[in-house]
């Protein structure tokens, strides 16, 4: 990372993309608005683009993504940058890796792909927090996305077209699929419906963004949600029913756009590069490395902060991930007591604990109250898990953790300690090393970790992790953070695992997962050389907490991007 210098991310972006200008006296872009066209070099000029979104694909897979996209007829791509990718911590800047932007902008110049570029800061595109970094949440009273109430937009509106009154056709977003939502059916519009639609607005002359070409994985904790009627977390794949797959590979909707663009303009010759090989392994038994709560000492090495009251996530600086807190039972609870958090005040899903033995999920906007026993000092321990803030709609300053202190029976619960998990440090550096020698539960329930170490014996492929039976949790291969996996509530059902992410023969990998809730009774785990995306748990019991929450069966209104 940079030291601390430029206020802004925008700052920096200026003199970046200067660099990427090195023949601007010879080349030129109008906008003709006598003849509502665009001209390129002096010529009349359409652009045919699809979206791609390179935070959401690993660099060493750029150039395949962009070659396939020029290949298809495209002359540009379009995508964003999302500021809180780029400035993690107020004043720190990383363009390293897979956060470089001058060489995947390098790479599309190298595809013969030009480039519209959406630097925010605000980009929704179901992104964590729509890119807005979660430290601004640290102002407990500040308003996201509000403007100055004294705009008028007529006359904003009667000034634009004072200056244009006349313009090229634009469609900037044209939608190939759907995003998919954790307990939603998984989204898929039909190829002749796509190329219908495109081939009527290119007939009229208009140039056309299709968001997504390809769409992508939501690695790690990078997910968005939304909120229609209740919260909506996005899943971790981001295939959007794109014409590329989220593995990179063709489908006959990206055929049948090509066809369609090569009535409109030239497309490259030569046949398209083959999918990537695929790989099957497994299945593979997994064995208990030890329940969450046994590793606390290296998960919070600094140890808990103390309050009378619990603190959100962004007032302990945790911006993503999980969250503990703990407090002690002031009096024995003898009968099932109703425990529960007022004013849907779990944000997101809390595990909680009773002397480390699991007693049950609360989740924001569905399940709100459990029944809890305990003696006179027991300890009451709740797992905190932030499932991605909200990243559509105005001043969505999306809290996370306990927003509310919890409620015994009658009795308001205080004396909290809040541990910070620093999960992905665990997993990727003390892990492997073998060193962890922690006592088991007799009957693993609630947060546990797992983990195996399996060879490749042929080649190395793209593949797809199945975690059949179980529930919920995070997953990690050789210390990537693959992201969520939720097979009860579906609709996804596998991980895309990139091959680079896989050692080859001659070297051991090794699979972690974090299981939230319960383990199957065979702990396996299969490696799969298809995805399975449309597997939904119907019949879902939903606990509704406000009036205008949704059903499950229930139309929702679209997102925006």
């Amino acid at each position: 990372m940079a030291p601390k210098k430029p206020s802004c991310l925008h700052s920096l972006l200026l003199p970046l993309l200067t660099l990427l200008l090195p023949q601007a006296d010879t080349r030129s872009f109008v906008v003709d608005r006598d003849h509502d066209r665009f001209l390129l070099d002096g010529a009349p000029f359409r652009y045919v683009s699809g979206s791609l979104h390179y935070f959401r694909v690993p660099r060493v897979l750029w150039a395949d993504r962009l070659l396939k996209m020029r290949w298809s007829g495209l002359n540009a791509i379009q995508f964003y940058v999302p500021w809180n990718y780029h400035e993690p911590q107020p004043g720190v800047y990383n363009f390293n890796g897979s956060r470089d932007l001058i060489a995947f902008l390098n790479e599309a110049a190298l595809a013969n792909l030009l480039v519209i570029l959406r630097p925010g800061p605000y980009i929704c595109a179901e992104w964590e927090m729509g890119g807005l970094p979660s430290w601004l949440l640290r102002k407990p009273e500040i308003h996201l996305r509000t403007s100055d109430p004294a705009d008028n937009m007529t006359k904003i509106f009667t000034l634009l077209r004072k200056y244009e009154p006349h313009g090229p056709l634009v469609i900037s977003e044209y939608y190939t699929g759907w995003l998919d939502y954790w307990g939603q059916n998984h989204s898929t519009w039909s190829v002749s419906a796509v190329t219908k639609g495109l081939e009527n607005m290119l007939e009229l002359g208009a140039s056309v963004n299709m968001y997504m070409f390809h769409g992508g994985t939501n690695f790690g904790y990078w997910n968005g949600a939304d909120k229609k009627g209740r919260f909506l977390p996005i899943t971790t794949s981001y295939d959007y029913d794109a014409p590329i797959s989220e593995a990179g590979d063709p489908t006959p909707k990206l055929f049948a756009l090509r066809n369609v663009i090569s009535k409109f303009q030239e497309v490259p010759l030569g046949p398209l590069p083959p999918p990537s090989p695929k790989m099957m392994l497994g299945p593979l038994t997994l064995h208990l490395v030890g329940h969450l709560l046994a590793f606390l000492d290296l998960l919070c090495p600094h140890g808990p902060i103390n309050s009378i009251l619990p603190m959100t996530f962004e007032a302990v600086k945790q911006d993503h991930g999980f969250m503990l807190y703990r407090t002690y039972l002031t009096h024995t609870i003898f009968e099932p007591t109703p425990f529960w958090v007022p004013n849907n005040g779990v944000h997101d899903r809390a595990y909680v604990m009773v002397d480390g033995v699991f007693q049950g999920v609360l989740e924001r906007n569905m399940r709100d109250k459990l029944f809890l026993m305990g003696k006179l000092g027991s300890k009451l321990d709740i797992l905190l898990e932030n499932m991605g803030r909200l990243s559509f709609g105005s001043n969505s300053s999306d809290f996370k953790g306990l927003l509310e202190p919890p409620i015994l029976g009658h009795t308001i619960l205080t004396q909290w300690m809040m541990f910070p998990l620093k999960i992905d440090n665990l997993v990727k550096w003390w892990f492997p090393l073998q060193l962890l020698k922690r006592p088991h539960p007799q009957a693993p329930s609630g947060p546990t970790f797992y983990s195996k170490t399996f060879p490749i014996v042929g080649s190395v492929g793209d593949t797809f992790l199945y975690l059949p039976g179980w529930t919920k949790g995070q997953v990690w291969i050789n210390g990537f953070n693959l992201g969520r996996y939720w097979t009860t509530r579906g609709p996804q059902q596998t991980l895309y695992v990139p091959r680079f992410l896989l050692f080859p023969k001659g070297a051991l990998n090794r699979i972690t997962l974090l299981e939230l809730e319960n383990v199957p009774l065979q702990p396996q785990v299969q490696f799969l050389d298809k995805p399975i995306l449309n597997s939904t748990l119907h019949g879902l019991r939903i606990n509704s907490l406000s009036a205008d929450t949704l059903s499950a069966s229930e139309p929702m209104e679209l997102s925006g991007h």
